[in-house]
């Protein structure tokens, strides 16, 4: 079929540091709030970590699931579950044949707390004492086959694994699957539950993780001439999207389209990001030929901005060399500042604010710039939204993970 069936967003779901669903997550994001907190527990003592803070999930999972099914699932899944039944009501709990509804749903790293905590029993206690669950719940895939039991889901269940950038090619490979005629309504997104001590430590080896223990509200700064690394986060990001005709044959409320997007990878390194970035100019370039627009419709970008020495600068070259000019007329938001970086989650996430940008006209701070780097060559959104203008706008959102992995959404308000 067509590629150039039109596809929407009826539906948002998330669990965040910022709030247990959208709502309050979006909120809290237009008031410029930080889900970074000091981390309650003795992991910095037992473990002599240089890292003690994170951007933790703020409404727990046993606040809004059951027991007996907690237990039976990683944390990723968790969020991803929680996400989804939210983004599905939101939706309005669409009536279709189970053929036609797919399931996409990412996690970069998966189910790491299942894992090691299996290695941790197999060790202390023996092999008769790891859990008959234990694979089942520490598959990548998990998140997306909960989510897709949960639902019946019949014409797909998929999990793409892209570093940082899962959430976000998870959302693409939905709008795939529609464009192609292989499902009408496709639940899509991504999930991230790494804050345990092996991945913040490693991270920190890395030397990618902000180091700023005695203020972790304000250790996330892109742009800042202060930024010393990202903040760890948590949570998933969970989209529902609709073939337009089919949103319209049910009389759904619809979001926003997503119009385009753009897959590339840099073939450059495993971790460092291409210096000129190529790949990420590609994968803009491709996201508006894909949506089928130019520079000058763009006026809203969610940069993937972690707060790295060297990603961010690398970034805002990357939208200025692809938008040109009309870059000047671009708002830029970088919202890690304030949710950290959900790592697989974060594109999704951030798809939900650049989805909620156009939908209220409102592109979301970026906050803790007090001093923005001279070499920024774009108008970043600093500390109050800022209003986007009336009329059909287009907003991309970008997500770039390890591997040279880059992938831009392109949604647009009609």
């Amino acid at each position: 079929m067509s590629k150039h069936i039109d596809v929407v967003v009826t539906g948002l779901g998330a669990t965040t540091p910022l709030g247990g669903d959208v709502p309050s997550t979006w909120a809290a994001a237009l008031a410029g709030e930080s889900g970074a907190r000091t981390l309650d527990n003795d992991w910095a003592a037992k473990y002599e970590m240089p890292v003690t803070f994170a951007a933790t999930i703020k409404v727990k999972p046993e606040e809004v699931m059951a027991r007996p099914e907690i237990k039976r699932m990683d944390p990723s899944a968790q969020y991803a579950v929680i996400a989804a039944r939210e983004a599905w009501a939101d939706a309005g709990s669409p009536e279709l044949e189970p053929e036609r509804l797919g399931v996409v749903v990412s996690s970069g790293i998966g189910g790491i707390w299942t894992t090691l905590d299996a290695w941790d029993t197999l060790r202390e206690k023996g092999a008769r004492r790891v859990l008959p669950m234990t694979v089942p719940m520490l598959m990548p895939n998990s998140p997306s086959a909960y989510v897709e039991l949960e639902l019946g889901a019949r014409a797909g269940a998929h999990a793409l694994v892209s570093a940082c950038a899962s959430g976000a090619e998870a959302i693409g490979y939905g709008l795939e699957m529609i464009r192609s005629g292989r499902a009408d309504v496709v639940v899509c997104g991504g999930t991230e539950a790494t804050i345990h001590p092996m991945p913040i430590s490693a991270f920190a080896a890395s030397r990618t993780l902000s180091l700023r223990n005695d203020d972790p509200q304000g250790a996330s700064r892109p742009y800042d001439t202060g930024r010393d690394g990202f903040v760890i986060g948590e949570g998933a990001g969970i989209v529902v999207l609709e073939s337009a005709e089919h949103a319209a044959a049910r009389g759904a409320r619809v979001y926003a389209r997503l119009a385009g997007q753009g897959l590339s990878a840099d073939g450059y390194h495993l971790t460092s990001p291409e210096p000129e970035g190529r790949g990420q100019i590609a994968a803009m370039r491709a996201a508006l030929v894909d949506a089928g627009l130019g520079p000058t419709d763009v006026r809203h970008v969610n940069a993937h901005a972690t707060s790295t020495v060297v990603g961010d600068l690398v970034e805002a070259r990357s939208v200025r060399a692809t938008l040109g000019d009309a870059a000047d007329g671009v708002a830029l938001s970088a919202t890690k500042s304030m949710t950290g970086h959900l790592l697989g989650g974060a594109g999704a996430l951030e798809s939900i604010f650049t989805i909620l940008a156009l939908h209220d006209r409102k592109a979301p701070p970026t906050i803790n710039v007090s001093d923005p780097d001279p070499e920024l060559v774009l108008d970043l959104v600093r500390d109050t939204p800022r209003e986007l203008p009336e009329g059909d706008v287009a907003a991309i959102n970008n997500s770039f993970g390890f591997g040279g992995h880059n992938v831009a959404l392109l949604f647009t308000t009609s």
